[in-house]
């Protein structure tokens, strides 16, 4: 397929899927698994209500045990399809496939190498998880499975869908500290069929082990706009950092050399577990087929949150997921899932 057929879509495009991984006893979650899966039902749910939710369990007694809370929590399970296959954790977005989008409905599922955050974790099996669902038939005849010798994360980079990425120099420098910003940029606009990166130096979240993915931090929104999490307490440690974060956003150029219009998310109080802070980000929200799937953290601004998502996405119904459980193990509601653009299945 020539390269310049292909681009990255954009998450609001037309999806035919969502792929998880259902949390169990052998992940990180065993401690608390009960709150986990309590959240996935909830987050599998929302997504079969708009679309076909393909979930990975590790074996056919998981995926009993899953389909059985799915049915309690009343999900529409005839858009909920099971893939017994291995994993060592369940976050999706950085183990699932980057699918480039070309003509005739053709796909490539580029498949980057997963070092589980630059080697913070085990990540044999998460970084064979896109071969296996290849494997497995999963994805349609016409589809083509890329591997990708070089480290990168789903929740490291975003897309407009017209050749722009936006990413962050603290993840992908971390990743490839013998790399220069050029070289860097020039493996991804190959691999991704890119036409040009924006990038940002400032932004980190307390409790975040990715070293900054922008999918913590700010992200893409139709019509040129960029929704971003801000700090708006004086007195917290991520001010400073964040407000430098805004003035980069609000001095990039869209492809007209225009800036963008901006959408700046409330700051929620910190939530601590065992006096550890964790990582709360509004920015880390889920689009599906008509509506935006937002975290909730029990925080009071959680209302306004997802009102400021929802004019960045209109048109989209707004639903609310429970997600503190989720940032207990350092990720959010997109941290743990991945779109599947539409004609893949």
């Amino acid at each position: 397929m020539p390269f310049t057929e292909l681009r990255l879509p954009a998450e609001w495009e037309p999806q035919s899927a969502v792929l998880l991984a259902w949390p169990h006893n052998g992940t990180d979650w065993a401690d608390r698994l009960d709150a986990a899966e309590a959240t996935y039902a909830a987050l599998v749910c929302a997504i079969a209500r708009f679309e076909i939710a393909i979930v990975c369990v590790p074996d056919a007694e998981i995926g009993a045990h899953a389909t059985a809370l799915l049915r309690e929590a009343g999900a529409n399970l005839e858009r909920v399809r099971f893939v017994e296959i291995p994993y060592d954790d369940t976050w999706l977005r950085d183990s699932g496939p980057l699918t480039l989008r070309g003509g005739d409905q053709q796909s490539v599922l580029t498949d980057f190498r997963f070092t589980g955050w630059g080697g913070k974790f085990e990540a044999a099996q998460d970084d064979a998880l896109v071969a296996g669902l290849f494997d497995r038939g999963v994805f349609n005849p016409h589809v083509r499975h890329q591997r990708v010798d070089w480290a990168l994360e789903g929740g490291g980079i975003e897309s407009d869908g017209r050749g722009t990425l936006l990413t962050t120099w603290r993840c992908l420098h971390q990743r490839h500290p013998d790399r220069s910003r050029a070289q860097i940029e020039h493996t991804l606009r190959n691999a991704l069929a890119a036409s040009r990166m924006l990038w940002l130096d400032r932004g980190y979240l307390q409790g975040d082990d990715t070293d900054a993915h922008i999918d913590t931090l700010a992200r893409f929104a139709p019509d040129d706009a960029i929704v971003y999490q801000s700090c708006s307490d004086p007195d917290d440690a991520h001010y400073a950092e964040l407000a430098a974060m805004r003035s980069e956003i609000e001095a990039l150029r869209t492809l007209d050399g225009k800036p963008y219009r901006t959408f700046p998310l409330p700051w929620p109080r910190p939530i601590l577990d065992d006096g550890r802070r964790l990582a709360a980000s509004y920015a880390n929200y889920l689009i599906v087929n008509g509506a935006v799937l937002v975290p909730a953290y029990g925080d009071v601004v959680d209302d306004a949150a997802a009102a400021t998502i929802g004019l960045a996405h209109p048109n989209r119904e707004v639903v609310q997921i429970p997600c503190q459980p989720l940032i207990w193990q350092n990720g959010s509601l997109h941290c743990v899932t991945m779109q599947l653009p539409q004609g893949l299945l």
